[in-house]
C-alpha cells in the first residue's frame, strides 16, 4: 500500500467552517427598539444553547435592520442548515448584504461560495475580488484563500511568490490553513527555495491546532524523515490524529502503518478497518487497497466479488 505525499494545494473553503462574525465590542445599554445589536446578542445566546429556531428569528430581526454581523450569521445558518433548511442561495444573499457593508467575514465567506459555486455560478474572478477585500482588512482566512487563488491561477495569473506572501501573512497570525499551505510551498519549492525543515515547522504549527491536512502531511514527514528525524511511531500518531477527525488520506495512511507494522503492531484487521473508512469516503487509492485485501484475504475474508467491486470503484475515479 504505497501512499504518495500529499500537499495542501486547494482553497480551504469548507462552508461548515465559515468564520462566524465577531461582536464589535460596543458597551451601550440597548433595547430592541433603538438598536438591532440586542437582537443579535439574544440570537447568539440562543445559538450557544443550540436553540437554532429562536436564534434565526433574532438574527433575522437584526439582519433586516442592516446589522452586518447578524447578516453574516444568517448566511452561516442557511449555508449549514441550522434552524432552517440548507439554502445556499439565501446564504449567499445574506453574505452579500454584509459584504457590501465592508464586513470582512462576510466578504471572505462570499468569496468561498464563488469558488465552490454554491448559491451562484462558480466565478473565480468574483472570488478573488471578495477575498482581496477581506484580506486587505486583515482577515487571515481570506489571506490564505487568496494565496490559493494565486497558487492555482484561479481568477488571477498564477504567481507562487504572491501566494507565499499571502500564506505567510496568514500563517504568522496563527491561521492553520495559511500555515499548512506555506508548509506545502516550502515542501515543493514553489515561490521559495525547497526547505523540508521549514515545511515540517509550519505543518507542525497547523497540526498542533488540529488542522488535519497538516497532521497527515506531518505524518509523512516523519515517515520519510524529511525535515525531521525519521520516526515511524510519530508518523503513526499524526496519521491517527487526522484519521480520527475523518481525514480519508490519513485513514488510508494509518491502514498502511497497520498493514506493514510500522510504528504500530502489525494488525491486518485494523488495517482493513481503516482502509474501509477511507474507501467509503471515495478515496480511490484506498478503494484499490481494499480490493487487494479482499482478493488476498488480508484482515477480511477472501472474497473475489468484493475485491472486484472495490477495484471497479477505484477504476472509476482514475
Amino acid at each position: 500500500m504505497r501512499k504518495a505525499f500529499l500537499c495542501l494545494l486547494l482553497v480551504v473553503i469548507s462552508l461548515a467552517g465559515c468564520v462566524q462574525p465577531k461582536h464589535d465590542g460596543a458597551n451601550t445599554r440597548l433595547t430592541p427598539q433603538d438598536d438591532p445589536r440586542l437582537h443579535y446578542e439574544q440570537g447568539q445566546a440562543f445559538a450557544r444553547s443550540k436553540h437554532f429556531d429562536e436564534a434565526l428569528a433574532e438574527f433575522r430581526k437584526a439582519g433586516e435592520a442592516g446589522y452586518a454581523p447578524a447578516q453574516t450569521l444568517l448566511g452561516f445558518m442557511y449555508a449549514n442548515g441550522h434552524g432552517v433548511s440548507k439554502d445556499y442561495v439565501q446564504a449567499a444573499e445574506w453574505y452579500r448584504k454584509a459584504a457590501a457593508q465592508g464586513y470582512a467575514e462576510a466578504q471572505s465567506n462570499l468569496g468561498s461560495m464563488y469558488v465552490s459555486g454554491s448559491g451562484m455560478p462558480r466565478d473565480y474572478a468574483q472570488a478573488v475580488k471578495w477575498f482581496r477585500k477581506a484580506a486587505e482588512q486583515g482577515d487571515t482566512g481570506a489571506q490564505s484563500n487568496l494565496g490559493s487563488m494565486y497558487q492555482n491561477g484561479r481568477g488571477v495569473p498564477q504567481d507562487y511568490a504572491q501566494a507565499v506572501e499571502l500564506y505567510r501573512k496568514a500563517a504568522e497570525q496563527g491561521n492553520p490553513g495559511g500555515q499548512s499551505n506555506l508548509a506545502a510551498m516550502y515542501d515543493n519549492g514553489r515561490g521559495v527555495p525547497k526547505d523540508a525543515a521549514q515545511a515540517a515547522k509550519w505543518y507542525r504549527k497547523a497540526a498542533e491546532q488540529g488542522f488535519f491536512p497538516a497532521q497527515d502531511n506531518l505524518g509523512f514527514m516523519y515517515l520519510q524523515g524529511r525535515g525531521v528525524p525519521q520516526d515511524d511511531v510519530q508518523a503513526a500518531q499524526w496519521f491517527r490524529r487526522a484519521a480520527d477527525l475523518g481525514d480519508a488520506s490519513a485513514q488510508n495512511s494509518l491502514a498502511f502503518m497497520y498493514g506493514t507494522g510500522r510504528g504500530v503492531p502489525k494488525d491486518d484487521v485494523l488495517a482493513a478497518q481503516w482502509c474501509r473508512k477511507a474507501a467509503e469516503q471515495g478515496l480511490a487509492e484506498a478503494q484499490h487497497n481494499l480490493g487487494q485485501m479482499y482478493e488476498k484475504g488480508l484482515g477480511v475474508p477472501k472474497d473475489a466479488t468484493q475485491a472486484a467491486e472495490w477495484y471497479r470503484k477505484a477504476a472509476q475515479k482514475r
